[in-house]
């Protein structure tokens, strides 16, 4: 039978609050802890970490509700065992390659807050189903944010703006170029960069499309329809504004999937033929058109005449290369903060732009296999309940946000990551509760 829903108590509000807290404040996290940071300077490290230690608060709340409710049961999941599992193979590297003890604190939080608030959310939604109407609605807000903000990046805002609160090369730059070219500038947003910012989107956009695709958006007033028209086109203006490459291509297979597994069946044939031939085409014209200002800039990303002299691309590759080469001859990694901003406080920074290659440096081969078995369990439980339009959202952009991690450790970004597992484990959550309590009602 469905987990019984009694009237909410002081720790069961106390809880709920400190998720949606970190749920909603994590899409302002880059702005306010800049800001924040700038007036309160002695206390700037506890002001980065004020979502993984609300995520602490929110764990010793949950762990007293489960013992009083007596549902200590629920922490037998395959949804809290396989996290607790990686998350402890941190914690027992940590002895083993400790050197600056600032980055290994710093790398731990980056690498399993987004697991633990996955696991929290899945909880959570299992204790308080309604919680899932909440949280896509507190989802609805972030991306409006996200997006309108976008739209005055765009249309309204210098370039340098978020200067104003503290932004700069010291914090987080207020605006990058593509390969230092000025004619093209990529856009924030309120996130911490241009690619987080088109991972972002991929996310929002999915959201989008499952929700239009599954009819949820026909019965809501016309002004909320008008509202929802102009975040989309935020979304979208960030996700072309963000310059991002592996985002554009995130965003069109997340869509791509979602189309595919909602209306798929019912476009005719000759329409798929038609849909390979643009995109061979369009190949072709970029192919073609490769010497033009336009592609060489914001689609290949090298423009030798305007341009750097080192180009992303050359980065990507040097990294592809340099983690392949640490990946092998270091099978237990180089230990929790080691790589990624958590390694510029040691004496010998490291920057992997790929996802899977930076967890193989922390936490070696085991610690991959163990990230990539239990990412994989979470899209197979999408898309066994991909018939749910918010599991068919997750997963289709949680693909696309994989493909990104191949170009850019995209786990690493606070606010696409616990928005991304947060939404999944509400969306694994929701459907199993709803599921088995349908269950329940027939067999009674």
């Amino acid at each position: 039978m469905g987990i019984k829903q009694p009237a909410l108590g002081v720790l069961d509000k106390l809880f709920i609050t400190l998720m949606a807290t970190i749920f909603i404040g994590v899409v302002l996290h880059a702005p306010l802890t800049v800001w924040l940071g700038t007036v309160f300077p002695s206390a700037e490290l506890l002001i980065k970490a004020w979502k993984e230690v609300l995520m602490i608060v929110s764990g010793a709340v949950l762990v007293i509700i489960l013992m009083r409710r007596r549902q200590l049961q629920l922490l037998k999941s395959v949804w809290v065992i396989l996290p607790a599992t990686y998350v402890l193979l941190h914690v027992i590297f940590i002895p083993f390659f400790i050197t600056h003890f600032g980055a290994v604190l710093t790398g731990l939080l980056i690498d399993v807050r987004y697991i633990i608030y996955f696991t929290l959310a899945v909880l959570m939604v299992r204790l308080y189903p309604d919680t899932r109407r909440l949280f896509l609605w507190l989802f609805v807000v972030g991306a409006s944010i996200v997006g309108i903000f976008s739209l005055l990046q765009i249309l309204v805002l210098p370039p340098d703006f978020l200067k104003i609160i503290g932004y700069n090369a010291q914090t987080i730059q207020p605006f990058l170029t593509v390969d230092q070219n000025p004619e093209f500038v990529r856009i924030n947003s309120t996130l911490r960069g241009p690619n987080p910012l088109g991972a972002f989107a991929v996310i929002g956009l999915a959201v989008a499309a499952a929700a239009i695709l599954r009819g949820k958006l026909r019965s809501i007033p016309i002004h909320i329809k008008i509202t929802v028209s102009i975040v989309i086109a935020g979304l979208l203006a960030a996700l072309w504004f963000s310059y991002s490459r592996s985002a554009k291509i995130a965003a069109i297979a997340a869509i791509g999937l979602v189309i595919l597994l909602t209306i798929g069946r019912k476009i005719n044939r000759w329409v798929w033929v038609g849909v390979v031939a643009v995109v061979f085409a369009l190949i072709g014209g970029v192919y073609a058109a490769r010497e033009t200002p336009f592609v060489s800039n914001v689609v290949l990303h090298e423009n030798a005449s305007t341009g750097s002299v080192v180009t992303s691309n050359d980065d990507h590759l040097a990294s592809l290369v340099d983690g392949t080469e640490r990946l092998v001859r270091q099978p237990f990694g180089a230990g929790i903060g080691s790589t990624g901003s958590a390694s510029l406080q040691t004496d010998d920074p490291l920057i992997i732009e790929n996802q899977y290659l930076y967890i193989a440096h922390e936490v070696g081969w085991l610690g991959l296999a163990l990230f990539a078995v239990l990412f994989i369990a979470i899209i197979v439980e999408l898309w066994r309940w991909r018939g749910d339009w918010l599991a068919l959202a997750i997963l289709a952009s949680g693909i696309g946000l994989a493909f990104i991690g191949v170009l850019l450790p995209v786990w690493a970004d606070d606010t696409v990551s616990i928005i991304w597992w947060g939404m999944a484990g509400i969306a694994i959550g929701g459907v199993y509760d709803r599921t088995i309590i349908k269950k329940a009602k027939r067999t009674a």
